[in-house]
């Protein structure tokens, strides 16, 4: 089996690589990452020493460099994480993310058809369904829910998924969707809340916390997601959207307070900022169906997953500085075009 992992020098991306290259030991890996500001090379050093992976530095918005890496590898699956993924940034700059969030999904899918690709997934977010009010947490989102974008981020990835519908009911390409809570966890980019705060905190710098805090996120250790993936991608029936969530929802000051507490830092750093515009509520998923199709369950709790992720970032100290400094953004020349 060849696997084509698109983002996967970023966050979630690396993780699920790692996961593959662990579990599978007769897959092979074809890694295509655009390396922006979120992808990192540093990040992928172990599994470059694998001889079952394969980095390629392309765009999934160039046509010309997707079909001429298809066309060598010729992948049975390709499963995409390639995206813009922070709001704040796509407020500042829209058209970036229509470009790379629709457009190369436009792309991956043409050349999934193109090159007869078994299984086409794409990775998309809880963002899509708008938000949840506060006072009502018994309401939860259902892969039937209305997508009702709230940013310049969810609406492209809630134009992406129905672009991925679109094929799957004009063009018939095997496609499935997962629809997943917040993430943490190892190599996380320093500009998320965790990795930020676990990052500040043990500066002893401010944390800055958006208006009050009182925001509620479902949060999911990464291991876990990637458990999840692996299901849809075996699994999962063509067409299908799947919600994926950690059952650990929290609202942001308490994460923060969890952090500081778990670091023996003091509250004090806690620092309140004018809210974001368009700043959603809530976010809850409910995951029934994946538990009752594939009997997928998060494993991880967020006080261990969050002392895991605070360890790992306690022993990858240098990986932090460079990504904070920008010379990580040297590492591919370094690797591979000064030889």
């Amino acid at each position: 089996m060849k696997i084509a992992i698109t983002g996967g020098a970023g966050f979630i991306g690396a993780n699920f690589v790692y996961y593959i290259l662990e579990k599978y030991p007769e897959y092979d890996v074809i890694c295509i990452d655009a390396l922006t500001y979120a992808g990192n090379m540093e990040t992928l050093e172990s599994a470059l020493a694998d001889r079952r992976f394969v980095f390629r530095k392309a765009d999934i918005a160039d046509r010309t460099a997707i079909c001429e890496i298809f066309e060598e590898h010729r992948p049975d699956v390709v499963v995409n994480f390639a995206a813009e993924s922070h709001v704040d940034r796509s407020i500042e700059n829209p058209e970036l993310f229509l470009r790379t969030n629709i457009l190369g999904t436009q792309v991956l899918l043409d050349a999934c058809n193109k090159y007869s690709v078994k299984r086409f997934h794409q990775v998309s977010t809880d963002e899509v369904y708008g938000d949840l009010p506060l006072d009502r947490p018994d309401l939860m989102f259902t892969e039937e829910r209305p997508l009702h974008a709230s940013s310049p981020y969810s609406a492209s990835k809630a134009g992406a998924d129905l672009l991925v519908q679109a094929y799957y009911r004009t063009y018939g390409t095997p496609v499935t969707i997962s629809r997943c809570s917040n993430n943490y966890g190892p190599f996380q980019f320093p500009e998320k809340l965790i990795p930020l705060m676990i990052s500040n905190a043990m500066k002893n710098k401010p944390l800055p916390v958006y208006g009050k805090g009182e925001n509620v996120r479902d949060w999911l250790y990464v291991e876990d997601h990637c458990t999840a993936i692996d299901l849809i991608i075996h699994k999962g029936r063509p067409g299908e959207v799947y919600n994926i969530g950690g059952n650990n929802e929290r609202t942001n000051l308490e994460v923060v307070r969890t952090i500081v507490r778990i670091l023996g830092r003091s509250e004090n750093l806690i620092t309140f900022v004018k809210d974001r515009p368009g700043h959603d509520l809530r976010y809850a998923i409910d995951a029934s169906k994946i538990r009752k199709e594939m009997g997928w369950e998060p494993r991880t709790g967020f006080e261990e997953g969050l002392k895991r992720t605070i360890e790992w970032y306690i022993s990858n100290q240098q990986w932090i500085e460079h990504v904070t400094s920008g010379e990580y953004q040297g590492y591919y020349a370094r690797m591979y075009e000064n030889r």
